[in-house]
């Protein structure tokens, strides 16, 4: 598995790392997150990432990898409201305690990433959601922080020195972060979480997404359309849909300052799959023109602009 430094906090991480959004909002099973995880660390998947608000998956990956510890980079997200807590949405009082949650969620005695998850940017500049975190910092519970989110937030973040990591949207149909975040990142040294990889598999049906994907992937859908590039136009011979998440995880990978590509899933069959796709590498530079060629192209022709998803 490919290992790419998480910018300035020294980390090497793998190329792709296991998001633990589905395994909490879809219920998954504890045994099955226990296979999941620990073929994923025994095929040198080292980052996991969660969050507070994804229901139940801070618990989950407590139970399964905890013994593990030594094993993983682990990133979690905090700042909104939630229930049991004090305190107001990105204030001292409610990170504070969230951050203390998590520790005794995920059975361990520090975090090594905590995020903002997703404030606005007038929030970012006030200051007291990032001095709470580095109030944790301080405290020996958490080692880095950052901010995920994306668009103006994002890059103002990428600005402040504190600031180690940032998790954003980076896909074949979510490019604003390419052009104004990344270059940024690169410059200032900050390791890049790249969210939603493949696009929430816009290739598919409404009828075939489900859950929390629903919204972002009717965006993506309509996007990808409008792109009217396929596999084909890439090189790639056979069923489209199954040509997709390759193409589209490679992509997001071709980035040049993205570290690591954040991809959830529910089910151990698709860990192999993934782990193939990702020790492929990058996409090969022409395809990659052609994918940003075909976003911007569609871009345009709408006569809007296609900021990235928050």
């Amino acid at each position: 598995m490919e290992k790419r430094r998480l910018g300035k906090t020294g980390f090497d991480v793998s190329v792709l790392g296991f998001g633990g959004g589905p395994v909490g909002f879809l219920e998954t099973d504890h045994r099955e997150v226990t296979d999941i995880l620990n073929t994923l660390l025994d095929r040198g998947v080292n980052l996991i990432d969660t969050a507070a608000v994804y229901v139940g998956s801070e618990e989950a990956i407590g139970t399964a990898v905890s013994h593990r510890r030594a094993e993983y980079v682990l990133v979690s997200k905090c700042g909104r409201a939630m229930d049991g807590l004090d305190g107001e949405a990105w204030s001292a009082t409610m990170i504070g305690q969230t951050v203390d949650r998590a520790l005794r969620r995920l059975k361990t005695d520090h975090l090594d990433v905590m995020l903002l998850h997703s404030c606005d940017l007038e929030t970012l500049k006030k200051g007291e959601a990032l001095g709470a975190l580095a109030k944790a910092r301080d405290a020996g519970k958490l080692r880095f922080y950052g901010y995920s989110g994306d668009n103006e937030a994002a890059v103002y973040a990428a600005g402040l020195d504190e600031v180690a990591v940032i998790e954003t949207s980076v896909n074949i149909c979510d490019q604003a972060n390419i052009d104004h975040l990344l270059p940024l990142a690169l410059q200032n040294n900050i390791g890049v979480l790249a969210k939603r990889p493949i696009a929430n598999a816009a290739w598919r049906t409404a009828e075939e997404q489900r859950g929390m994907y629903v919204n972002y992937a009717q965006t993506y859908s309509e996007r990808l359309a409008r792109m009217t590039i396929a596999p084909a136009d890439l090189g790639y011979a056979g069923d489209a849909a199954a040509a997709w998440p390759e193409i589209a995880l490679r992509f997001t990978l071709s980035q040049p300052g993205v570290t690591t590509a954040i991809v959830g899933t529910t089910q151990l069959a698709n860990v192999g799959r993934n782990l193939d796709v990702a020790a492929k590498g990058p996409l090969p530079k022409d395809q990659v023109d052609a994918l940003r060629a075909a976003f911007h192209r569609a871009e345009s022709a709408s006569g809007e602009t296609w900021p990235a998803q928050t």
